[in-house]
């Protein structure tokens, strides 16, 4: 059974972070500038949070706040959803929809960060294992096997 492991070794395992000391506007042009919805905070390489474009929109935009003030630690998510390499694909889409999230950070013992998995890697993975199958079932069925 695949396993979140073989999704980060196709993907690769660095992850954009930031420090709970930067501000929301560092955030956001970091997202920008790596065309991504959400940034791991970290500190000391641990997990501490996570800071997303939801959290952009509840926490700076709707309450009007000046983004260049408000510190990544006041307007971050602590409470986050995060699995370890072993989660299974299935039960990390699982995860990710019965928590209503698109990102999941992957930890090892002591919320180390190992690497984070998208919406959109899991469905690229599913995509490419179907095709894979869809392949293999055309030539069998063709006897090119």
């Amino acid at each position: 059974m695949a396993t979140v492991s073989d999704i980060l070794t196709e993907k690769g395992t660095h992850v954009v972070s930031i420090g709970e000391d930067a501000t929301a506007l560092e955030a956001a042009f970091l997202m920008n500038e790596h065309k991504i919805g959400a940034l791991c905070v970290v500190r000391d390489d641990v997990l501490v949070g996570m800071f997303t474009e939801r959290d952009i929109l509840q926490r700076v935009v709707a309450a009007q706040v000046n983004p260049a003030k408000l510190l990544i630690r006041d307007g971050m998510t602590s409470d986050i959803t995060v699995c370890d390499r072993n989660t299974t694909v299935e039960g990390a889409r699982l995860l990710m929809m019965n928590q209503r999230v698109r990102h999941l950070p992957v930890v090892d013992e002591g919320r180390k960060l190992f690497g984070m998995v998208s919406i959109g890697d899991m469905n690229a993975y599913q995509l490419a294992d179907k095709v894979k199958t869809v392949n293999a079932l055309q030539e069998y069925i063709h006897g090119t096997m």
